[in-house]
């Protein structure tokens, strides 16, 4: 069991106080013959008491263990009394001002002077000697040692705080180096993509327009692939647009959308307009001969933004995958809300053979991205056939699990 401060502090008061008491109890002090144990006994508990403030007053302490110290020596002189004198020394370099090391070394060097000066004034000098080295190590040595421990401590904050700084430095340099990075994407996808889809949606308007110069009707082939064209590139101008604001900002965005004042804003995708992207997909599968249904269960409460967003994205790219690659029929998608986690499951005819334009470029990365969100998250996400339908079902718990999340 690991000691606290002031357990740690009342247990060296303790240990000096009954080895004191032992010592009187035995008459190993000074003067037994005129002084009785209970006047050497009373400088005793009077150290044992400043040893409870050594760590909270060590100024105090010193002092007052000073006068202490002359009284028991007056009284007469017990080990233990000195013992804890010097651990009060000790204390007052250690947890004092710094400046207390150098009042001690002053004091202390000069009351060995002054005692060894005039034991070899009034005696002998080999007495003087005896003096000298036994107040050095009374009031020098504990002083020397604390200060040179207390060097050592502050010496290994200093490099702990250097260290700090260095890591700081490093991660700064590090999240510069992640910005740049993410200007540089930001202007390729806007130069290059961006360009790109802005040129197949204006393509898709003007053929549309020469369509109703034409006068076909509306529900001409021609006409809802070119509505579909314009429809997706302007969905996918905007959604690069959030990406590209994205990167530049660092912060969370979503699908560019356009307020009541006309300006762009970026909102993170939400579950709420799972409605769009079903009436996107509808018009899109019509003529593959698709129909959505959508069902929820729940309550959806309060959910994290990283959640709607990956629920979102696995949503979208389902039904994407399902334009794309699914047999005639119904495609059902289903969102679970529980309380601990979120539940997307889309199923749709599974086609064993995709037949000539269904196999596109890229085919599978629509799966591994998906599965990166729900692992991201701390969550589960499986898909393949199963009793003739492609499934698709993703578990993501509402508080995040992922090691990046």
């Amino acid at each position: 069991m690991t000691l606290t401060p002031r357990r740690h502090d009342a247990l060296i008061a303790l240990a000096g106080l009954l080895g004191g008491l032992v010592l009187i109890a035995f008459g190993a002090y000074d003067r037994t013959d005129s002084v009785p144990r209970w006047a050497a006994a009373l400088p005793l508990f009077a150290m044992a008491g400043l040893e409870l403030f050594r760590r909270t007053r060590p100024v105090w302490t010193a002092t007052l263990g000073g006068l202490v110290l002359a009284a028991g020596l007056v009284a007469g002189s017990v080990l233990a009394t000195l013992v804890m004198y010097t651990d009060l020394l000790y204390a007052a370099v250690l947890y004092g001002p710094p400046r207390m090391a150098k009042v001690l070394h002053l004091t202390g060097g000069a009351t060995t002077l002054v005692l060894s000066g005039l034991t070899a004034l009034y005696a002998e000098v080999p007495n003087a000697l005896l003096v000298a080295g036994f107040c050095g190590l009374i009031f020098l040595a504990p002083v020397w040692t604390a200060d040179l421990l207390r060097r050592h401590q502050d010496r290994a904050e200093a490099e702990r705080l250097r260290a700090e700084q260095t890591a700081l430095l490093a991660e700064m340099d590090r999240r510069a180096a992640v910005s740049a990075e993410r200007a540089r994407m930001a202007r390729e996808l806007h130069d290059v993509i961006a360009n790109h889809l802005s040129a197949i949606a204006i393509h898709a308007t003007g053929a549309q327009s020469v369509a109703r110069r034409q006068d076909r009707p509306a529900d001409d082939p021609v006409v809802a692939a070119l509505a579909v064209v314009r429809e997706n590139s302007v969905q996918g101008l905007a959604e690069m647009r959030r990406m590209i604001g994205l990167l530049r900002r660092g912060a969370p965005a979503g699908p560019l959308a356009v307020g009541e004042s006309g300006e762009e804003s970026y909102a993170a995708p939400r579950l709420a307009a799972l409605d769009a992207l079903l009436d996107r997909a509808r018009a899109a599968g019509q003529e593959a001969g698709l129909a959505f249904e959508a069902a929820s269960s729940g309550e959806p409460g309060e959910l994290p933004a990283p959640l709607e967003l990956a629920a979102y994205r696995i949503v979208q790219e389902s039904l994407t995958n399902a334009v794309k690659h699914a047999a005639p029929g119904t495609v059902r998608l289903r969102v679970e809300y529980r309380p601990a986690d979120v539940v997307v499951a889309v199923d749709s005819p599974y086609r064993e053979d995709a037949g000539p334009g269904r196999a596109l470029h890229g085919a599978g990365a629509g799966l591994v991205g998906m599965g990166e969100r729900a692992e991201l998250l701390g969550g589960d996400f499986e898909a393949g056939p199963q009793d003739g339908r492609w499934r698709v079902r993703a578990v993501l718990p509402r508080e995040t699990k992922g090691a990046d999340g």
